[in-house]
């Protein structure tokens, strides 16, 4: 589409058009509604023309409007209404005919259909491009973007190259009046461009000054869209809509740079805009198509709309490939033939025409199609039309479409529908890039929420329905259906409300997934989580069994999962994601996943199902804990780690908080200190209390997650034990040790510790000292170790296992050594010995050591030279060093157990003497064989050596004196040379001293003759010249011994490396002759010895290449009949040197064969019948060089008749296929006839040729050529009947063939071995047989451990096999060996070995439990063991241990929820009082020697009752005197304790009568004076809290006797004979007196034998005495007689 005006100002291109249509001519032109108007591009010379009369940066609009539909002409003008001050200039512009006549003149466009749709189109639109300057705007009506984002960046890019005037300036929309509007010329004018953030502040200022400054600028609405990376810098391209405020006038607009859909509301408060005459329209709509190339010359535009034309392929119309635009509408066409040269077509109007679909194909090449018009056909569908990747805009308005199902296209931005007959959205298409669909006046209207099922097949991209922007309803209904909701649309799913939507198209999809779900199974749900990033989303699948099944197999689950785009469309699978749960990543975020279920029954893997999520949510960046658990035994000293499972959430993954709280019963959690890793030992301190590990996830950016927590059980103490017993302290007498360990296991009790002695005798052990971990040794101890023996006991009393250890044997007192002493020779080389007498224990390994001195006389270590280290040896050998020097040793005494004593010194008499010079040793090493190396030594002795004498000799015989060798004297190495074969060498060396003198000479004999060395050759080489007929002779020189007759071999070696040897040349020369030119010659020669030893081979170089002649061919003649059938060869005489690799060509006389057949023979074939051959003969020397070819033509080759060379049968085995051989000669082989025979006997000629008329113990088997035998056919033979055919139909003589051999049986095979368990203890092995008649195969069982033997099983020879005891803990194994008829053997098969064998599982009838549910009582548990022989054995045999858990009621009453005891693992259990009002259960499980659990058997009791009130264990704390305190005590047992009742007694010796003491009845008593003498008795009655009694129970102390003390002090008194007391009196005796108030006064008494006097202070009146009658000694019994009423 063209735009009709360009006008350049500047650096600003504008392009106007303006269109109005009436809205009641719109109404009445529905049937003849107009499509854009297609102007022609106007030429360079009309734009410069307008261009001119143009000021920069200003605004130009149209001031006046035509009526289409209603004024045939009218005429447009254009002035520039900015500026007042400037002149109007006028532009008229008529739009192009159906002449497609470029004009620029006063007539108005003609009227066209419109393309789109069913509403009239708003055609006015102007683009403006300007530097630096905006275009008025004002906030109005919301509209949506014009653009969408991949079509701004799919316009073409020609546009920049081709106006460069354009491509240089960023281009902004501008406003869009009614009456004018500016369009830019850019070519990007649809594509958001961008500017720096400095362009954008001026482009803002400068549309300020617009709105100022125009008074023609109307109202618009500013859209901002999306900032657009460019040139690397951003900015907002803001794209603004104005409002014309004319009510109800419909713009139309055929502008290229497209069409856009809007409402323009007319203002009617605008100033300086001219009124028309069409009436206002409210509802103006505006519609911009996506921006295709404005600038086209006539090659690349064709217009011949209205021209009657029936089909492209007509004479007249001529389509090239260069054309961009093609308007054909309003024309005849019914097929598109002919379309498909257009590839490079960009806007396609075929609108108006008979096409009826379909038949859409042709486009396919139209790649670069961007617009294209069908509206107003007759099309039913579209499925054949192709996807179109540049297609932006695509019109099939007033057509007669069903559905809109069609190819995906990818870039479809805008898509006119309106006027159909839809009525499904199935099969709707994929469609990313959509931003307006229009399906106006077609039945799917009446489907609610329409507009909702569009959004959520289409997708964000979505910007208008139906002309409109979406509704906010709409948007907000379609974010209520599920997420597959599109899958399901397009598959035919009828769209309904969005509250019955989930379960209608869970039931859709599950309709057609209903025939490929696993047989006896439902699916019940398939859906997803809401995907948030980084966090974790799972999907669910449940099935449910079919009740109408009756077995069916566990059911399996694989999952994958995908990613699709913002729609659920191009799902890509996700590497690795195949688990239940998947972790979105940042880059999913807006995208919808999807998971397919892969449901496995058995082996057999079911299709797919699927479930869609809805689009990742960005992540919280909150990490979450998903799992958290605390794993590891919970005993004392064991590690326990805690383990997590974490949700990032978005953020990147940090290292979280963990830490270790302590909880003890009813108490809050207490911090670890310290305990901050995942891992935490248990500790002393954490038993019977809970471990909490606290996990709070950190991401690296700081972000924290909630914390949480995982609880464990109780820590049990471990087992007392103790480790890293030590015995500390000196084993030495006198000395204390200490025995010490590390105890571990609780809290430690008081722990048991033993000293134990060592008998030196017995080696037994005896206890001689308990209680005490200290010992002090003594004399009985030396010589003997002590044990110390730790037994560790925990603070409840438990023993754990003893630790013992050994201490070292005790010692005695430090070892000393006396009366030292040199034994030995002092000289040089002499030995010497130190003795000494040791004292302090057993001398044992004593050290010595070796020092040398110049004094006579002992002074201090440290003055001494070191000869030797300390050592346990006594006996030195004197070194050279110490002659002329006195010897020291120093004894070290020591003790068996390594104690040392004090060292003691010890120097020799003289200095050490020196030796004459002499040979210790003399010795020759080495190989006595020529050329080895002979090496002498000796040991010297005799001071310092000086300059020794050595010779070497050669001797004929051990005895003679021998020869000198005079070259190698003064050496000690001598190599053997040839002189020496077969000789004796002998070596003398003369010892001499430093100072000169000479020792005696000593000889030494070789061990054995000289023997001659390896023949070998140490050069070679050969000499003579490289030409043919000359001799080669070889040189060289030879070493081992005398040479005997060397081997020599000449080799001819060509360019490639290859080496031949000369037949015959075996000389030390050789005679080079024609075969060697060309090669390169060597030799090589094997050494051989006299003796005929021979020594390495050795090669010499190459000498070459031997010089060749020139190539002729004498002579040429064919060699052999020319005969179909036969070969063909020839006879060349060849002379000029080497003959190298002559050429030799083969041809045909009718026709050459391509390349010559260079082949030195030719097998004559049928082709050559009748044919002449030629033969080229080309002679070749080596080198390359060519002589001159020589022709040969044979006559015509003659044929040969059809025959049957050769049959053959090859040997026959049963299951292999047999294929004969054959060989045919005689033309071209037909279809020959072969038959088959069977027969017992092996027929010989005559019969063979009778098989066809021969019917007895004859059988046909096949009428093939290949033919494999059978069961049947074992022990027969096979003969086959061949009758050899030519194609043409003749047949030569039949040929007959019989097989050597009966036919063998394969060998026995078996394959296919397994094991069928048949019942609990019987499994049955099977296999599948094949090779001859089966015999008595054998069968076995073997029996596999776990370490991976295999044992056979003796006697287990059958098929079935019962299970042993033997058996179990093993897997079975059957073998299988086949054994055919004729009693061959095949090869044993084994089977997969089955599962480990086991025994029935241990199980417990029911569980018996003994004693009353009530407080006090023990209740026993006792396992019921079935009565069935298996599980009697297995109890018998398998049972290991039997394990109980009491547990308790957490609840009371019907509801019952138990938790374990955390200690309570015996059979037996004591009831608690805790436990009344509880119920009880006990649990036992059985554990087999497997290690297997039975299932758990248990039994409740009743709630449990209080027990009758009881006391236990009563007793009377106190001492027995009269002023101390008592207590009664003891253990109640019965309930809740009441009010019990307390009684205290006297009771008299030999009276059974009570006392009782009144008022006490509390649980203390203060004994007094009247106690003495008499028990104490407590009498308790326990009462519960109910008042039920128990049986009183009393408790008696012994006799009550006075203090000691105070006994001894009234004594003393009363031997004195008389005492005073200070006493207080009280004298209100008033029964009503109030305890603690009262008058106290002081009284003195003053007691005699007799009397009591009482005297008050301070007064000498005394009060009537009182008589005292009794005795003094214990008991006290003291009688009162009062004489008046005063009592004291």
């Amino acid at each position: 589409m063209e735009v009709p005006l360009v006008q350049s100002t500047g650096d600003s291109v504008e392009m106007h058009q303006h269109t109005i249509q009436n809205q009641s001519s719109a109404e009445d032109s529905v049937d003849k509604s107009h499509s854009p108007e297609l102007p022609k591009e106007p030429s360079t010379e009309s734009v410069k023309k307008v261009s001119k009369g143009l000021r920069p940066n200003s605004t130009t609009t149209l001031k006046g409007a035509s009526t289409i539909g209603v004024v045939a002409k009218k005429k447009i003008e254009i002035k520039s209404g900015t500026d007042s001050n400037s002149s109007g200039t006028k532009s008229t512009l008529t739009k192009p005919t159906m002449s497609s006549a470029l004009r620029i003149s006063g007539s108005a466009p003609v009227t066209r259909r419109i393309s789109t749709g069913g509403l009239p189109e708003k055609q006015n639109m102007s683009l403006t491009k300007r530097q630096g300057s905006g275009i008025s705007s004002a906030v109005g009506k919301k509209a949506s973007s014009l653009a969408s984002e991949p079509l701004r960046k799919s316009l073409p890019e020609i546009w920049r190259s081709s106006m460069p005037s354009l491509g240089a300036k960023p281009a902004n929309r501008t406003s869009i009046p009614e009456t004018r509007r500016s369009f830019p010329a850019s070519p990007v004018s649809k594509t958001l461009t961008t500017s720096t953030s400095s362009d954008a502040s001026k482009q803002e200022s400068n549309r300020r000054t617009s709105l100022r400054s125009s008074p023609s600028s109307v109202s618009s609405k500013r859209i901002t869209s999306s900032s657009i990376d460019s040139t690397s810098s951003s900015s907002s391209v803001r794209k603004s809509i104005s409002k014309v405020s004319s009510p109800s006038t419909r713009v139309s607009s055929g502008s290229k740079a497209g069409v856009v859909l809007t409402s323009l509301d007319r203002s009617s408060s605008l100033s300086g805009r001219r009124k028309v005459g069409a009436p206002e329209n409210r509802d103006s709509l505006l519609i911009m198509l996506p921006q295709v190339e404005v600038r086209a010359g006539d090659d690349m535009r064709l217009d011949l709309r209205g021209h009657k034309i029936r089909s492209l392929n007509g004479g007249g119309l001529n389509l090239s490939p260069n054309l961009e635009f093609v308007y054909l509408r309003d024309n005849l066409l019914s097929a598109l033939d002919g379309i498909e040269v257009l590839k490079r077509v960009k806007v396609l109007d075929l609108s108006f025409n008979n096409f009826k679909g379909p038949g859409f194909e042709p486009l396919e090449n139209c790649k670069a199609l961007q617009q294209l018009y069908l509206a107003g056909n007759q099309i039913t569908s579209l499925t054949s039309l192709p996807e179109l990747p540049n297609l932006e805009f695509l019109s099939v308005a007033q057509n007669k479409l069903k559905s809109l199902s069609m190819a995906s296209q990818p870039r479809l931005q805008v898509l006119a529908a309106s006027k159909n007959k839809i009525s499904t959205l199935k099969g709707f298409p994929y469609l990313p890039a959509l931003e307006s669909l229009r399906m106006e006046e077609n039945p799917i209207l009446k489907m609610p929420h329409l507009e909702a099922a569009s959004i959520l097949l289409v997708g964000p991209t979505l910007k208008k329905f139906n002309d409109k922007d979406l509704s906010r309803e709409e948007i907000a209904v379609a974010k209520r259906y599920p997420s597959h909701t599109a899958l399901c649309i397009r598959g035919g799913w009828d769209f309904c409300r969005p509250d019955l939507s989930v379960d209608s198209t869970f039931k859709f999809l599950l309709e057609q997934w209903r025939e490929q779900l696993p047989p006896g199974y439902l699916l019940k749900e398939a859906f997803t989580d809401q995907p948030f990033e980084g966090d974790a989303c799972f999907c669910h699948f449940e099935f449910i069994r079919d009740n109408t099944e009756s077995s069916v197999s566990e059911l399996d689950l694989k999952y994958q999962w995908f990613i699709g785009e913002k729609t659920p469309s191009n799902f890509t699978a996700i590497p690795g994601a195949s688990a239940e749960v998947y972790f979105p990543k940042h880059d999913d975020i807006g995208r919808i996943l999807k998971v397919e279920c892969t449901p496995v029954l058995g082996e057999t893997e079911y299709p797919t199902i699927f479930a869609i999520s809805s689009p990742v949510s960005p992540g919280t960046r909150i990490p979450k804990v998903l799992k958290i658990d605390v794993r590891g035994e919970l005993v004392e000293g064991n590690t326990i780690k805690g383990y997590v499972e974490v949700a990032w959430c978005g953020g990147n993954p940090g290292k979280g908080v963990a830490s270790w709280l302590r909880r003890r019963w009813n108490s809050s959690p207490v911090v670890i200190a310290g305990a901050e890793d995942e891992e935490y030992q248990l500790t002393l301190d954490d038993i019977d209390s809970c471990l909490v590990y606290m996990y709070t996830p950190v991401t690296e950016e700081g972000a924290k997650g909630e914390p949480q927590y995982s609880i464990t059980d109780y820590v049990k103490a471990a087992p007392p034990s103790v480790n890293n017993v030590q015995i500390t302290g000196d084993a030495v007498e006198g000395s204390t040790i200490r025995g010490v360990g590390e105890y571990f296991g609780g809290k430690e009790g008081p722990s048991k510790f033993e000293w134990w002695r060592e008998d030196k005798d017995t080696g037994e052990f005896a206890v001689v000292l308990t209680g005490t971990n200290d010992y002090t040794l003594t004399k009985d101890d030396i010589g003997q170790r002590l044990a110390f023996v730790y037994v560790p006991v925990n603070f409840e009393g438990q023993e754990g296992k003893s630790m013992s250890i050994t201490s070292q044997i005790v010692k005695p007192a430090p070892p000393k050594v006396t009366n030292v002493k040199i034994i030995g020779e002092l000289k040089e080389g002499s030995k010497v010995t130190v003795t000494g007498i040791v004292t302090g224990g057993t001398e044992a390994s004593s050290r010595v050591q070796w020092f040398r001195t110049s004094s006579s006389t002992f002074e201090v270590e440290k003055n001494l030279e070191v000869l030797s280290a300390s050592k346990i040896a006594k006996a030195f050998r004197i070194p050279l060093g110490a002659v002329g020097y006195y010897i020291v040793a120093k004894f070290i005494p020591m003790t068996p157990d390594g104690e040392a004593g004090e060292p003691a010194y010890v120097i020799s008499e003289t200095v050490i003497e020196n030796l004459p010079p002499s040979l210790n040793f003399l010795s020759i090493t080495g190989d006595y064989s020529e050329g080895e190396m002979l090496t002498a030594s000796y040991g010297y002795i005799g001071g310092h050596e000086g300059k020794s004498i050595y010779n070497w000799h050669l001797h004929e015989v051990e005895n003679d004196s021998g020869a000198l060798i005079p070259e190698v004297s003064g050496l000690l190495q001598y190599r053997v040379t040839k002189d020496a074969i077969g000789k004796f060498v002998s070596f003398t060396c003369t010892p001499v001293r430093s100072d000169g003198i000479i020792g005696e000479p000593r000889p030494v004999m070789g061990q054995e003759r000289v023997r001659p060395g390896s023949p070998r050759l140490i050069s070679l080489q050969i000499i003579g010249t490289a030409l043919e007929g000359t001799t080669l002779n070889v040189e060289k020189r030879y070493w081992g011994g005398e040479e005997g007759e060397s081997i020599y071999r000449w080799f001819r070696t060509s360019s490639d490396g290859t080496h031949i040897e000369i037949t015959g040349a075996t000389a030390s020369s050789y005679m080079l002759s024609v075969a060697d030119i060309g090669y390169f010659i060597s030799v090589s020669c094997e050494p051989v010895r006299s003796d005929w030893a021979r020594g390495p081979i050795v090669l010499s170089e190459q000498v070459g290449p031997i010089m060749p002649g020139l190539p002729t061919c004498h002579s040429l003649e064919f060699l052999g009949s020319l005969v179909e059938g036969t070969r063909l060869s020839f006879i060349a005489s060849y002379s000029g040197g080497t003959q190298g690799d002559c050429l030799n060509e083969w041809f045909s006389v009718k026709g050459q064969w391509p390349e010559g057949d260079t082949y030195y023979f030719l097998d004559l074939t049928l082709e050559n019948v009748g044919e002449s051959l030629e033969l080229v003969y080309t002679p070749v020397r080596d080198d390359g060089l060519k002589g001159c070819p020589r022709t040969l033509v044979s006559r015509p080759v003659a044929p040969g008749e059809p025959l049957g060379i050769d049959l053959v049968i090859p040997d026959c085995c049963e299951g292999q296929k047999v294929v004969p051989h054959t060989r045919y000669f005689g033309g071209q082989e037909g279809v020959g006839e072969y038959i088959w025979y069977r027969t017992e006997d092996k027929l010989h000629e005559p019969a063979l040729l009778e098989l066809s008329t021969n019917s007895e113990n004859v059988d046909i088997c096949s009428k093939t050529l290949t033919y494999t035998p059978s069961l049947d056919d074992v022990g027969v033979y096979l003969a086959m009947y061949w009758v050899p055919t030519r194609s043409d139909g003749k047949r030569g003589k039949p040929v007959v063939s019989i097989s050597e051999s009966p036919v063998t049986p394969a060998l026995p095979i078996v394959s296919n071995v397994r094991v069928k368990k048949l019942s609990t203890n019987t499994y049955i092995g099977e296999g599948e047989y094949f090779g001859g008649y089966e015999g008595a195969s054998l069968f076995s069982w073997y029996r596999e451990t776990d370490e991976g033997t295999i044992v056979l099983i003796n006697g287990a020879n059958s098929k079935t096999y019962e299970v042993t005891d033997e058996d179990y803990n093993c897997r079975l194994l059957f073998g299988y060996t086949p054994v055919r008829s004729d009693s061959v053997v095949g090869e044993l098969k084994l089977s997969e070995a089955t599962g480990i064998i086991l025994p029935e599982l241990p199980r417990i009838e029911m569980l018996a439990l003994t004693g009353k549910a009530v407080e006090g009582e023990v209740l026993t548990a006792v396992e019921v063991i079935p009565e069935s022989e298996s599980q009697q054995h297995v109890w018998g045999k398998y049972k290991k241990e039997v394990k109980y858990q009491w547990f308790y009621s957490s609840e009371i009453g019907n509801n019952k929820s138990f938790e374990p005891f955390p200690s309570q693992y015996s059979c037996s259990y004591k009831v608690r009082f805790e436990d009344i009002g509880r119920y009880l259960r006990c649990e036992c499980i059985v554990t087999d020697v497997f290690g297997r659990l039975s299932e758990p058997a248990y039994m409740e009791t009743t709630m449990v009752l209080p027990g009758v009130p009881r006391m236990d264990k009563l007793e009377i704390e106190g001492r027995g005197f009269h002023t101390n305190l008592y207590a009664v005590r003891g253990i109640y047992s019965g309930g809740k304790e009441g009010k019990s009742r307390i009684q205290w007694l006297r009771s008299m010796v030999g009276s059974p009568d009570l006392i009782s003491i009144p008022g006490e009845s509390g649980r203390m008593y203060e004994a007094n004076v009247d106690d003495v003498g008499y028990r104490l008795v407590a009498l308790y009655t326990p009462v519960r809290e109910d008042g039920v009694e128990g049986q009183p129970v009393s408790v008696s102390t012994e006799l009550i006797a006075v203090e000691p003390d105070v006994l001894k002090e009234v004594k003393q008194k009363l031997d004195l004979g008389s005492v005073k007391f200070e006493a207080l009196c009280d004298k209100d005796r008033s029964s009503k007196k109030i305890p603690g108030v009262g008058t106290l006064e002081r009284r003195i008494l003053e007691v005699n034998r007799k009397r009591i006097k009482v005297v008050k202070p301070g007064s000498k009146t005394s009060f009537p005495t009182t008589e005292i009658r009794g005795t003094y000694a214990p008991p006290f019994h003291v009688e009162l007689f009062r004489n008046d009423q005063h009592q004291s």
